[in-house]
């Protein structure tokens, strides 16, 4: 076969939108959140506020966490043309996300300890300071979030082309980005929590809230770690999205002739809202492969498809295969 006509047959593994924007914006969070980080910690230190503290603590997670999304960013950017990478590198910020939710757990179970620790030590706590400090916090908190927020934009362009799917679920979403704004939530969440806390203790003497609150807020944070490292786990092991409808979608097209029969479906997630298929398919008098693909034209989320064609010449096995 001469190379040119080689090539036409040819396509690229890039399935990866641009996320250029998402990356510089995780720069700029990257250092405002490491200066914000060093004064919470050394704030809580000197007022010696558990809550304060533990919110420093956190807030030093987001800063790994938000290191490993640009590490992420930067790693698929560089590599979208590796041909090592099968079906593109669109799993790696994917695999970010989910370091990401692990770091979050193994702080979620620290502030718990020390939180424990502190209820039954507790120190005096310097509250106007600490207030002051947490306040700052989660003002810095929610500028992050916003920058780290999903584009809407971007996230109806999704969802317009995303044809046999939900307009909810995990894989619509950049789960890198998704990862460190969460982590931003997070953070805003115990600010709140550590603000209520010591704006209590200051003015109605209730500093075992303190210690309180920073138990409560682990275990807050620990569920939304689950919730992130569920939905990347899924993602890395090659899971279906429950909310998607595009197996029953393939099958209904392939099968529409009444006589080609599905017997073998495989379908796994390769980047945001984009999707690979193996499809093995068994009929009396079988199509061309491109006739199959024209059947599923209409799923642009489907960017890689594989078909494998079987003629069959008994009638009953072939309706035996379809029920």
């Amino acid at each position: 076969m001469h190379q040119t006509e080689h090539a036409r047959f040819q396509h690229s593994h890039d399935f990866v939108h641009d996320f250029s924007r998402a990356e510089r914006r995780t720069r700029v969070v990257i250092g405002i959140t490491a200066a914000m980080m060093l004064l919470e910690i050394t704030a809580g230190i000197l007022s010696h506020s558990m809550a304060l503290l533990a919110d420093g603590w956190h807030m030093s997670t987001h800063v790994i966490a938000f290191v490993m999304a640009a590490i992420a960013y930067h790693f698929t950017r560089r590599h979208a043309d590796d041909a090592r990478f099968s079906f593109g590198t669109g799993k790696i910020g994917v695999l970010g996300g989910y370091s990401s939710a692990i770091v979050l757990s193994i702080i979620a179970l620290a502030m718990a300890g020390e939180s424990v620790h502190r209820l039954f030590s507790p120190l005096a706590i310097h509250f106007n300071e600490a207030i002051g400090i947490a306040a700052l916090g989660l003002c810095v908190n929610l500028v992050c979030a916003f920058l780290l927020k999903d584009d809407p934009h971007h996230q109806h362009h999704h969802d317009a082309h995303d044809h046999g799917t939900q307009s909810t679920g995990s894989h619509h979403h950049d789960l890198n980005l998704r990862a460190a704004y969460v982590h931003v939530i997070a953070d805003a969440f115990t600010s709140v929590l550590a603000i209520s806390a010591l704006t209590s203790g200051k003015f109605f003497g209730w500093a075992w809230l303190d210690p309180t609150v920073g138990i409560v807020g682990s275990g807050v944070v620990f569920s939304w770690a689950y919730t992130l490292l569920r939905n990347t786990g899924t993602v890395l092991l090659d899971v279906t999205p429950a909310t998607s409808d595009l197996p029953e979608e393939i099958r209904r097209a392939i099968e529409s002739d009444g006589d080609s029969v599905v017997t073998d479906l495989h379908i796994w997630q390769v980047s945001s809202g984009k999707f690979a298929a193996i499809v093995s398919i068994v009929a009396h008098e079988p199509k061309s492969c491109e006739a199959y693909r024209a059947l599923l034209q209409e799923h642009e989320e489907l960017v890689h498809v594989t078909i494998e064609t079987q003629q069959c010449s008994q009638p009953e096995l072939l309706h035996v295969a379809g029920e």
